[in-house]
């Protein structure tokens, strides 16, 4: 399929057939495809968990409030966001990129842009991600405030935004895997009305772990589909500037 073929092909199915399998390396292929989305800072503070093993689907089925497009599913593909990853993350992105400089960049640029990345994921990641009982985005709130007075500069840095954030990141990543799904003519759809603490204790994730959504997978049936798609006319949503 062309691009465009594939990103009208993608509906969210909510049933799919229970005599088509759909190949496990496959999928495994496009959730490897999902992690070269657009990560905000290179954080990449996701992990994404293929769930193949029928007790788990049960499980995750019911935390999905038995809607059929889990009830139906061949195979689950849960994004987890994992903000309290940050200072590893953070870690790994430094140790690239210090490689990558040396590498790519010219030898007269290398000490200053090496600084440059030693200063962001070493000290400004780590104090962005951060977490101190609220206070530490309050702070980074009234910091950011006042240097914006003087010039422009990110103001989404509470503890809510960055939630938003990396939430954001991870939904790039899923909407990559469905594409790519769609792209191999398997089906899916997100689910975000589900229990995240019945889903959570079913994969045994960490405290820290937050589910970003949960996305069935199979071989659509025809009903699965429920008519035609609507969008908002383009003219409602589209503003040239």
């Amino acid at each position: 399929m062309t691009f465009e073929e594939t990103v009208r092909y993608r509906r969210s199915v909510r049933k799919y057939d229970p005599d088509k399998e759909i190949d496990t390396e496959t999928v495994k292929r496009c959730i490897e495809l999902a992690t070269l989305a657009p990560a905000s800072s290179n954080m990449q503070l996701w992990e994404f968990y293929h769930v193949t093993s029928p007790e788990i689907l049960r499980k995750l089925t019911h935390a999905c409030l038995n809607q059929s497009a889990a009830r139906t599913a061949k195979q689950m593909v849960v994004f987890v966001t994992r903000r309290d990853l940050f200072r590893k993350r953070a870690k790994s992105v430094l140790n690239f990129e210090m490689g990558n400089i040396q590498r790519n960049s010219p030898p007269e640029r290398q000490e200053n842009r090496i600084k440059n990345r030693k200063l962001y994921y070493g000290y400004l990641m780590p104090f962005f991600y951060g977490k101190f009982f609220g206070l530490l985005g309050w702070f980074r709130k009234f910091l950011s405030f006042c240097i914006g007075l003087f010039r422009p500069i990110t103001r989404q840095v509470s503890e809510s935004d960055v939630r938003v954030v990396v939430h954001k990141t991870c939904g790039l990543a899923a909407q990559t895997f469905m594409l790519a799904m769609a792209n191999e003519g398997y089906d899916t759809c997100p689910m975000e009305g589900l229990d995240s603490r019945v889903a959570k204790k079913a994969l045994r994730l960490p405290r820290g772990a937050q589910i970003n959504m949960i996305i069935s997978c199979g071989v659509r049936l025809p009903e699965g589909i429920w008519g035609e798609q609507y969008r908002v006319p383009f003219s409602e949503v589209y503003r040239e500037v």
